[in-house]
């Protein structure tokens, strides 16, 4: 078979790669130079503009694909265009990869000792899935930089060195964990750093910016940057700086270390972006709807008042120290992510916790959380076939799939089901040891070492079982795998049950139930009848059914819209009322559904009456939630 030498080279080239152990260690010769434009923000058009030093020969350029966070092959490659590649002011032709979509092959004439690299990241106008998420706003732009930069292929990400620099639209403010080099004008330029580090810092600025120390006299800086669609939004409170103030004081104390020089909480507040976070070493990206300060809603729906202490605790499990299948040497390397229940699940359950400590939630609502966070795993019977385990293996595919038909297939349920196995851990480290030890413990002496440091410190899951064994003997081993391979529909519920309440469902919706309603415009019967409505722009369309509900029974399917119940109007309200009459009666509730152009009637059987989650303290036994979740000094 005849190959051409440059497809030949450059498809070993790529080989290499994509192999972690054969990615060049030593420093790429040469600092790239990145110059972004993000002053088209009205249009969200960023245009890119690199300087690559290179040798002549073939030579692979490659858009990042696995961003850590992610962990999946999330890089937005099909928002690049207009990729123009020039050497001594002469046009280099190059070439896709026929499987790698991520990697452009050309071919270095000799002479040319630099490309020229220009081309336009295109910012979707419209919510994505994660790792594809609105850039810019008519007042607002997020500068990721894994989104505008091509990088030679073949090396390990720390080797490479890029001098970054953004023009942002004229009196725009930012915020970011990058250090500043000097400033032209609109344009910023920053200091060098390794290719790691500059996807590991992304910046956000805006019209309406406010920065705020969260750590006042303190050694090691750590502040709040917001940027928001009004400056009305920018307004907090005293009590409101100080409970994000003690986020950093009880995060201190639960670790007893810091593994950063700096942080920055980069916040955005904003109604055109769906609320998200991801991770970063010195800094995290948070966007949550534009009324967190103005609305108290809006701190308690969709797990918003949680956030930026999720997203904070990554510093330490995530950053510093990080599952050893999810550290890879560059963008070009998939992940393994075998372990998110502890990457993401002990995470989402100190975040909770750190939140309550803080005081961003007070102990009711921080209840509130925790009991619907398990009745959204008590309603998974999609468990009886996936485990656990499997929802982190699978997140390439389950990170980003739709919502219908959620509690068969299940989604990333390493988060929540993560809360529940992790407060089963810690409430067992109390029994056992008398109420001498917890995970704190634990959080200490697996992410407490090394002050100040912040390099990597990988993991392994027999790591974590000799850390808690170092906390309190146990069987660690067989107690994790029980729970993670369990194919049981029940929900793992026993560290509730032992840290002294129980999931019950009442009448009466939690504070938590109502934000989520408001907030999310959504009418959640999914505990009772087994429907969840998701408005939107489409009222009463129903975004989710409960596999095995009294709804599914009757053969109502995500994607319908509820048009009437019981013959009158839909609104949530009245359906609310229709399930609460059905329990003194024993007529179906009659649901008039559109399903596309055609219209029925579906007579949904049940009379159980309202059911909302809620903990209710069970008496005579120790109140370990609260002991929990009080503030450390």
């Amino acid at each position: 078979m005849i190959i051409h030498r440059l497809a030949a080279t450059a498809l070993l080239c790529l080989g290499a790669a994509a192999s972690a152990g054969e990615l060049a260690d030593t420093p790429y010769p040469g600092t790239l130079m990145l110059k972004v434009d993000a002053t088209d923000t009205a249009r969200r058009i960023f245009r890119v503009q690199e300087t690559i030093p290179v040798r002549p020969g073939a030579l692979t350029l490659y858009y990042p694909k696995w961003i850590p966070g992610n962990h999946r092959p999330t890089g937005p490659i099909e928002n690049v265009t207009g990729v123009i590649i020039a050497g001594n002011g002469q046009r280099i032709a190059w070439r896709r990869d026929l499987v790698d979509m991520y990697a452009l092959h050309l071919d270095v004439p000799a002479g040319v000792a630099a490309l020229e690299v220009q081309f336009q990241y295109l910012s979707p106008i419209t919510e994505a899935i994660p790792g594809r998420s609105i850039s810019a706003t008519n007042t607002i732009v997020d500068v990721e930089w894994n989104k505008v930069l091509l990088y030679p292929a073949g090396h390990v990400a720390h080797a490479i060195r890029i001098e970054p620099s953004v023009a942002l639209p004229a009196g725009w403010q930012f915020g970011s964990a990058l250090e500043t080099a000097r400033a032209n004008g609109n344009t910023t330029v920053f200091k060098p750093v390794a290719l790691d580090t500059l996807v590991d810092s992304p910046l956000v600025a805006g019209v309406h910016f406010k920065r705020v120390d969260l750590a006042p006299g303190a050694k090691v800086p750590v502040h709040l940057d917001i940027v928001a669609d009004r400056a009305a939004d920018l307004v907090m409170s005293d009590k409101q700086i100080a409970t994000h103030r003690h986020l950093v004081t009880q995060a201190s104390a639960a670790f007893g270390s810091r593994h950063y020089d700096h942080y920055d909480f980069l916040l955005t507040l904003s109604d055109a972006l769906n609320s998200s976070g991801l991770e970063h070493h010195r800094s995290s990206d948070n966007r949550i709807a534009a009324g967190y300060f103005t609305d108290p809603d809006v701190a308690l729906a969709d797990d918003n008042g949680d956030l930026l202490a999720h997203e904070y605790v990554h510093s330490w499990n995530g950053k510093f120290r990080r599952p050893a299948d999810l550290t890879t040497p560059s963008f070009e390397v998939p992940m393994r992510a075998d372990l998110l229940w502890v990457y993401e699940g002990l995470t989402e359950y100190f975040g909770k916790v750190l939140a309550a400590r803080a005081g961003l939630y007070d102990a009711e609502q921080f209840r509130a959380v925790l009991a619907y966070t398990a009745a959204n795993m008590d309603k998974r019977p999609g468990r009886a076939w996936r485990p656990l385990q499997d929802t982190a293996v699978a997140v390439q595919i389950l990170n980003g799939v739709p919502r219908a038909w959620q509690s068969w297939r299940r989604g990333t349920d390493y988060y929540p089901e993560g809360v529940l196995l992790w407060l089963d851990v810690d409430t067992t480290i109390r029994e056992r040891s008398g109420g001498k030890r917890s995970l704190d413990d634990f959080a200490r002496a697996f992410f407490g070492m090394d002050d100040g440091q912040w390099d990597v410190k990988t993991y392994t899951f027999d790591d974590v079982v000799a850390a808690l064994n170092a906390v309190q003997a146990n069987d660690w081993a067989a107690f994790l795998r029980q729970r993670l391979d369990s194919t049981n529909e029940a929900a793992p519920l026993g560290g509730i049950a032992r840290a002294g309440w129980r999931l019950a469902y009442t009448a009466s919706p939690s504070v938590v139930s109502r934000a989520n309603d408001k907030i999310l415009k959504t009418g959640d019967f999914t505990a009772s009848i087994g429907l969840r409505i998701d408005a939107g722009d489409k009222p009463g369309a129903i975004g989710d059914v409960l596999w095995n509900s009294a709804a599914f029974a009757a053969g109502v399917a995500p994607g319908m819209i509820v048009v009437a119940v019981n013959d009158v109007a839909y609104t949530a309200a009245n359906l609310a009322e229709s399930i609460e009459s059905a329990a003194s009666g024993t007529q179906p509730i009659k649901l008039l559904v559109r399903n596309g152009d055609a219209f029925s009637t579906i007579a949904v059987d049940y009379h159980d009456g309202p059911k909302y989650p809620n903990l209710v303290r069970v008496a005579g036994t120790p109140d370990r939630l609260s002991a929990i979740i009080a503030a450390r000094k």
